[in-house]
């Protein structure tokens, strides 16, 4: 997953903090995307990926950039992952992004779920950093909700992208995530995803909610969650176009199980893309144009969650349609923005070092350290080289886009996986 927004647009994941106290119902200011926020008043640390301020993004956006640059073979810098596991808390936990590693975590630190899970998946990726995975395997087993699910922050109700992207995080580092069960219920992270999965028929049927009482912008949970399902994390390799692409784009009324649930959810980002090969986002609060626009972080996302569920055509329709326009949404939203291009790329079979004129890779590496080396094949086993000839490179939430929690009655909006963050 991610699963957590995309997503989202900052971009799934320019994240903005949901706090505890705004997913219980307290107001909350919109927080400012990464493509908007201003440089840091001090310097970056040379290990980070990205120049806007990291404060609610910088774990994120640092684990899909290791991410994306090993599915395109290359071996990250060790600054960049030193970066990363020096972000860790002793507890196991990463928080968003924290400016002085020098001394321990402050309790009132907030612990953030989704950029732990991305963190998990990225060391595991990237390797060597096998103690650091295995703490924060252990924090986020022990913040698991009664249903199975994770919230943003320990504390909060479940949501969809944020059990999302815990579930390929448990996937990555080897653990089996149905067998991972709360210890007041004894509820999986599949059981808690099919939670927010809404019955065919009437408004947004067949997607998945961020939360059944707060729906949010289903695209971006749908996306996630249909990953999810399979045991899929961020950066998933394409399935062979077959069985879910068989069955049509019709929502299944008789759907009971997980399975049928994201079969579904791939018929609704079907149905979403299907006319103009993209979504759409609203405008930003108090924008004086209030036309919707393109979603590319949700589209990207979109993409992945189709090709890995075979559904290969409309995957690769809204792929065409990224390759055409995306370029310099993600130049200007930064790192995990090339990420989240690069992850659907190599899921719906692109190029990504040659997306529509733009080798995101490259684009990608120079928002941080130069990587060491290509991977070696032998690194990773055959497998991984049989896939960098195949792909020659990587394939959300997304990441996370954007939280905005309005004062009571006036809703709630979740853009961009996310989930946050760029």
């Amino acid at each position: 997953m991610t699963t957590a927004t995309a997503r989202r647009t900052a971009v799934r994941r320019a994240a903005a903090v949901l706090a505890v106290s705004a997913v219980l119902g307290a107001a909350a200011a919109p927080v400012a995307s990464a493509a908007t926020t201003p440089p840091p008043a001090t310097p970056l640390p040379s290990g980070l990926f990205g120049t806007t301020d990291p404060a609610y993004d910088g774990v994120w956006r640092q684990s899909l950039a290791l991410l994306a640059q090993d599915t395109a073979g290359l071996k990250p810098a060790g600054k960049a992952v030193d970066w990363l596991t020096a972000q860790q808390c002793a507890d196991g936990a990463f928080p968003s992004y924290r400016a002085d590693v020098s001394g321990a975590c402050a309790a009132k630190l907030p612990r953030d779920s989704n950029a732990t899970a991305a963190a998990v998946q990225a060391l595991t990726a990237t390797g060597g950093a096998e103690p650091s995975v295995t703490k924060a395997v252990g924090w986020l087993k022990s913040v698991q909700n009664a249903d199975g699910g994770w919230s943003y922050n320990p504390g909060g109700a479940s949501d969809a992208n944020s059990t999302a992207v815990v579930i390929g995080a448990l996937a990555a580092a080897g653990e089996k995530p149905e067998a991972v069960t709360s210890a007041k219920g004894g509820k999986s992270p599949y059981d808690a995803l099919l939670t927010f999965a809404r019955p065919c028929g009437g408004k947004d049927g067949g997607a998945f909610v961020y939360q059944p009482a707060m729906p949010g912008a289903v695209a971006d949970s749908t996306a996630a969650a249909v990953v999810a399902a399979r045991g899929d994390g961020l950066a998933p390799k394409p399935a062979a176009a077959s069985g879910s692409a068989a069955k049509g784009a019709a929502c299944d009324k008789a759907a009971k199980d997980l399975e049928g649930a994201a079969g579904n959810g791939a018929a609704y980002l079907t149905a979403a893309l299907a006319k103009t090969g993209h979504l759409l986002t609203a405008p930003m609060p108090g924008a004086e144009d209030s036309a919707p626009k393109p979603d590319f972080g949700n589209t990207a996302d979109a993409v992945v969650a189709l090709a890995v569920q075979g559904r290969t055509e409309q995957a690769g329709k809204s792929l065409a349609w990224l390759e055409g326009n995306a370029a310099g949404w993600a130049k200007q939203s930064g790192p995990a923005a090339y990420a989240q291009l690069i992850f659907a790329a190599r899921a719906a079979g692109g190029d990504p070092k040659d997306f529509g004129g733009t080798d995101l890779v490259a684009a990608l590496t120079a928002t941080g350290p130069a990587p060491e080396k290509a991977a070696s094949a032998s690194a990773s086993g055959d497998e991984k080289k049989k896939d960098e000839k195949k792909d020659d490179g990587p394939n959300m939430w997304w990441i996370i886009g954007a939280f905005f929690a309005a004062s009571a009655g006036a809703g709630f909006l979740f853009s961009g996986r996310r989930k946050p963050r760029a």
